[in-house]
């Protein structure tokens, strides 16, 4: 069998192209002109490769490594070989990023599996959908009436995009993703498999039955916000779900009506987020953690994986545990019965000790 590249190189960087992107200035006995084609993790990278460094983790495998040149932060500057060129700078990781992109811009996000630009055969598109020059739908898919694509966007493999949704430029729709009741911005990347804009989970409960509430609202998604594969995202019940600019979303995550989201948050895996919670801009939410619905968690706020939040979290806090408290008052807390759960073993211990002896050391 066969073992396919999937990202295959191609593109180069010069030396001088990445300190051009970091901002900063060569080492003077570092040749600006010398390029790298090629990435990889510092344990096994090259002369050929560029690797990046900003983890205390990785100290020794820095050490060792043989990268022709490695991104690093100025506190670990004095742990990179000698054989290696140390590009020292703020924010190794992101810059890290900028040269991925430019050396793999097909992973940037998802690729058309058909063709680049236009309507596949075995696509369905209605006659009164619109579509700018430049967009590619892939067979299987499905476009609505009504609907607007702008140009450079990618519909995937069996996407279905409902009547009247509304999507930017430049974005990218993974294979089996479903869109209804929508509104996207430009540069939107939808992972496979996601569902937005479905009904939101509302009923009117009573002991003769639970009556279904209609969801008339729409789902807001604005600009360079990433979606993960299989996350879901309710449409508002009787207001708008809003998704704030440059917000990425991990997988498998669920939104409930009504939920504002601000810009450049970040949701990881296995959120659940109540319908009409309201984030600031900022806010990161851990994995498995969840809200139940109506709370507010202010800008800057940061939430611990597994959190259960059950009131408002204040902006730039940092909470976690289960109901969510303040992030120190958790730790004391668990500190706290870490050491009387120890106390009460080595009584318990010392008991049996005891005991043993009294029996004339026969184990109890």
């Amino acid at each position: 069998m066969s073992n396919p590249v999937f990202f295959p190189g191609g593109a180069s960087v010069s030396l001088d192209d990445i300190a051009a992107l970091a901002g900063i200035s060569l080492p003077e006995d570092a040749d600006g002109r010398r390029t790298f084609a090629t990435v990889a993790p510092l344990e096994t990278a090259g002369p050929g490769d560029l690797a990046y460094m900003d983890n205390p983790r990785y100290g020794d495998a820095l050490a060792a490594t043989a990268a022709g040149a490695c991104l690093v932060s100025q506190r670990y500057a004095d742990r990179v070989p000698a054989g290696t060129v140390a590009l020292i700078t703020r924010e190794p990781y992101r810059v890290f990023a900028q040269v991925l992109a430019r050396l793999y811009p097909a992973a940037v996000r998802p690729q058309a599996l058909f063709s680049a630009t236009g309507v596949s055969p075995g696509a369905v598109v209605h006659p009164d959908a619109r579509l700018e020059s430049g967009v590619a739908v892939d067979p299987g898919a499905v476009i609505g009436a009504g609907a607007e694509i702008g140009s450079g966007t990618l519909i995937g493999a069996n996407a279905v995009i409902g009547t009247g949704v509304r999507i930017g430029r430049d974005c990218a729709i993974g294979a089996g993703a479903v869109l209804s009741h929508t509104l996207v911005g430009n540069r939107v990347i939808v992972h496979p498999g996601a569902s937005i804009g479905q009904d939101g989970f509302g009923f009117a409960m009573s002991a003769r039955g639970h009556l279904k509430v209609p969801q008339v609202g729409r789902v807001i998604i604005q600009d360079d916000v990433e979606i993960g594969a299989n996350t879901t995202i309710d449409r508002g019940a009787s207001r708008d779900t809003i998704i704030g600019e440059g917000t990425k979303i991990d997988n498998l995550v669920q939104i409930g009506h009504n939920v504002v989201i601000g810009r450049h948050c970040v949701i990881v895996a296995h959120v659940g987020i109540s319908g009409s919670t309201t984030l600031g801009d900022f806010v990161v939410m851990g994995g498995q953690s969840g809200s139940v619905g109506h709370v507010h968690i202010g800008s800057g706020a940061q939430v611990a994986a597994g959190t259960g939040i059950t009131t408002d979290i204040p902006p730039g806090a940092v909470w976690g545990g289960a109901p969510a408290r303040p992030i120190k008052d958790w730790l004391r807390e668990v500190a706290w019965l870490k050491r009387m759960v120890a106390g009460r073993h080595a009584n318990r211990r010392q008991e049996g000790r005891q005991d043993g002896k009294d029996d004339g050391g026969a184990p109890v």
